[in-house]
């Protein structure tokens, strides 16, 4: 048999099942995120539609903020929302920027299409209340969620899409046909067609798009072909593009670099930002 040839799907993407003691990461992020919230200038539940779940939570640095960042959270499309993330806004706010942590509505009331333009109408809200640059990050579906912003069909404006001057997918999903051999696809409801027209590898970035995929070194084999696969394929598109592997980070704690402003996370999402806006079409 060959050794390369994935034979469980289900297990190829499962992170819990690989990560020990996983169980506790859940209530660890709640209690996190709710303590840095008591602490933080913050506006909390700003609507940007009309489901109980289209609001987002913005982070405000001390003085004017030198530009906007956006984290996109993961679960699959299927689970979680902003209040278990909010502490991953301290690094980036410490670097006196503001950050927008938007909830969506989930699978299956929702379609990732549906969530892809649910994100767009929020990155589009809170970059109108913040000016300057925009970084854009996600994790694992978020991470999809985040390059879907900077590539053909993206739902965002002109306008704001001009403004993205980097883009960070940390363990990210660019390809979403494999998950159609998994059993999450039943509440995902994906046909092939779907994947295909939803999956960033198969799209054209934007013009000057600047993308780097960030993956833990301890993941699980499918996330980090899914990270080196983007950034392949989108430099041969003419992207400035780079695939980092972190250092011995699993998938539940390859995020936790967003709370440090000195971490190589923060450092890599915000140091060095050319801005200039690309020529991109509407």
């Amino acid at each position: 048999m060959n050794q390369f040839q994935i034979a469980d799907w289900d297990d190829a993407y499962s992170n819990s099942a690989h990560i020990p003691d996983s169980n506790r990461w859940p209530g660890e992020w709640v209690e996190r995120a709710a303590r840095y919230r008591a602490n933080a200038r913050c506006e909390l539940d700003i609507a940007y539609g009309e489901h109980a779940r289209n609001v987002y939570d913005l982070f405000l640095p001390p003085g004017e903020p030198a530009g906007l960042l956006v984290f996109i959270h993961g679960g699959y499309w299927l689970d979680f929302d902003k209040s278990y993330w909010s502490h991953l806004a301290r690094g980036s706010v410490d670097s006196g920027w503001a950050v927008a942590v938007p909830s969506y509505v989930l699978c299956p009331q929702a379609g990732i299409g549906d969530i892809m333009q649910m994100v767009g109408a929020a990155i589009r809200h809170a970059a109108h209340k913040v000016s300057g640059p925009v970084v854009l990050t996600g994790h694992s579906a978020g991470g999809h969620l985040a390059t879907c912003m900077v590539c053909e069909a993206s739902p965002l404006p002109v306008d704001v899409r001009r403004r993205i001057a980097h883009t960070v997918s940390i363990s990210g999903l660019h390809d979403l046909r494999p998950l159609l051999k998994t059993r999450m696809n039943d509440q995902l409801h994906l046909t092939h067609g779907e994947a295909m027209h939803l999956s960033p590898a198969l799209k054209m970035p934007d013009p000057q798009c600047r993308l780097t995929a960030w993956v833990g070194q301890a993941e699980r084999p499918e996330f980090l072909r899914q990270s080196e696969l983007i950034a392949n394929i989108w430099r041969g598109l003419g992207a400035w593009t780079r695939c980092v592997v972190a250092p011995d980070r699993h998938h539940f704690d390859v995020i936790d670099g967003l709370c440090d402003a000195h971490s190589p996370l923060v450092t890599a999402a915000l140091a060095d930002l050319p801005f200039a806006p690309p020529d991109i079409q509407a």
